[in-house]
């Protein structure tokens, strides 16, 4: 059951979840889902269904003093709030989409108001807002279509070798493309266990601008971890470098018939796929220890 506590302009969805005192068994959370105060919980919803095209819905009291609307697994909640309504300033909701231009055309074409065009982010994906009727904002983001995305040839100046990353190159292209900082120590140990590495660099400096580990045991796995490239160097084949490099190491000495995986999100399925890799089921999870206990 969830219920809505309203704090000033802000909502806190609470979830009851029972005791773990008597189980083993660790809470699982299932969705969040925004609530939007607005003044017409009715107008509103038909608002979203008409103009935006999602077609679930459902209501609670005549006329509806709560409601939503879904599409697919995404769910947007509206309360009644005469005081808060007025207020909408802040109320936005970013929407994960794949297949975005098909998205984007049905909104141009129901005239939604579209306050930022479709437009490629420099985090990976495209983006667009659409304002509703209340004044609340709708990102809808997603990776484009490969036509829409074109990469320049790889310079001549790259030189791609089979060979793990110094500490200090794999430490300086992390924080690059803004991944969590590593210390010396850190990184001695990631690269230390990995069965070999790539880098890409740069003849004409010196500098490595790319990289990526190959973890596993060699045997029957392996593990495609951490392919970096500055962003200075994106869009400019030196991935698809690295990748080709890593690829043809393992075609040519991985174990034969060993498995070979990788981490990503959506935006680079594309990628990864010109190399062999497909969609697969798996679990994962993290280890996450307590806070230690003050003395």
């Amino acid at each position: 059951m969830t219920n809505h506590i309203y704090t000033g302009c802000k909502v806190v969805n609470l979830i009851h979840i029972k005791s773990t005192a008597m189980t083993p068994q660790e809470p699982i959370l299932s969705q969040a889902e925004p609530v939007f105060f607005v003044k017409d919980v009715a107008a509103t919803i038909r608002y979203w269904q008409d103009v935006l095209g999602f077609p679930g819905k459902w209501t609670w009291g005549d006329p509806p003093t709560v409601g939503a609307v879904n599409w697919h697994g995404v769910h947007i909640q509206f309360a009644l709030h005469d005081t808060l309504a007025h207020i909408p300033e802040g109320y936005s909701v970013w929407i994960r989409v794949r297949h975005i231009e098909a998205l984007y055309a049905i909104h141009q074409q129901r005239k939604a108001n579209i306050v930022v065009p479709l437009r490629q982010e420099p985090w990976g994906m495209a983006q667009y807002t659409v304002q509703d009727l209340n004044g609340c904002y709708a990102s809808f983001a997603g990776p484009l279509t490969d036509k829409t995305v074109q990469s320049e040839a790889l310079s001549p100046n790259i030189r791609v070798r089979i060979e793990r990353p110094t500490p200090a190159d794999y430490i300086r292209l992390s924080a690059s493309v803004g991944w969590t900082d590593l210390t010396r120590e850190q990184a001695d140990v990631r690269i230390s266990e990995a069965v070999t590495g790539v880098v890409a660099e740069n003849t004409t400096t010196g500098e490595i601008i790319g990289c990526a580990l190959l973890l596993g045991d060699n045997t029957s796995y392996y593990y495609v971890k951490d392919v970096m490239v500055h962003p200075a160097w994106q869009r400019k084949r030196a991935g698809t470098a690295l990748m080709r490099a890593l690829t043809d190491w393992l075609n040519a000495n991985g174990a034969d018939k060993a498995l070979v995986s990788l981490i990503t999100g959506e935006t680079l399925e594309p990628f990864y796929q010109q190399f062999g890799f497909t969609q697969a089921f798996s679990m994962i999870r993290y280890v996450q220890r307590p806070p230690a206990q003050e003395s």
